[in-house]
Parts: C-alpha cells; structure tokens; sequence
C-alpha cells in the first residue's frame, strides 16, 4: 500500500470525492511568484492510474485543524 498524506485547508469529508474528478479543487489558494497555479488534475490522474491498475483507491480528509488530505493506494497482490 501507498500512503501519501498532506496538510492544507480544512476538508469537508463530504468534498472529498469531488476532488477526484479531472480540474476539481477545494478552493483558491494563494501562489507564491514562479510557482505554478495548479489545474485539479493530480488528484484525478491518481485515481486514474490506480483504476488501471486495479487498485483501491482511499482518500479521506484529515480531522483537526492541520486539513489536507490521507490518500491511500492498495494495489493487488
């Protein structure tokens, strides 16, 4: 199993699935010169990737006031 988590904004859990869908985003953030703005496609290429693999895909929001994101990838023995 693949286990990448984050902190970020506070998440709803109910939005979660949403942010797996191709140019989904929790919200506006603020970017720093030079940085790139980000389109809302990592999140979707993921579960595209695990979806052709067969994986299970988890992604829960993180309870408490660091927010972000626990995602999850279980790929078949």
């Amino acid at each position: 199993m693949l286990t990448v988590s984050n902190t970020g904004p506070v998440i709803e859990p109910g939005d979660v699935p949403r942010l797996l869908e191709p140019f989904r985003r929790s919200a506006e953030r603020q970017h720093t010169r030079g940085e790139g703005a980000g389109l809302g496609l990592g999140l979707s290429i993921v579960a595209s990737i695990a979806r052709a693999h067969s994986a299970k895909l988890i992604a829960e929001a993180n309870p408490g006031p660091e927010g972000g994101l626990t995602i999850r990838v279980r790929f078949p023995v």
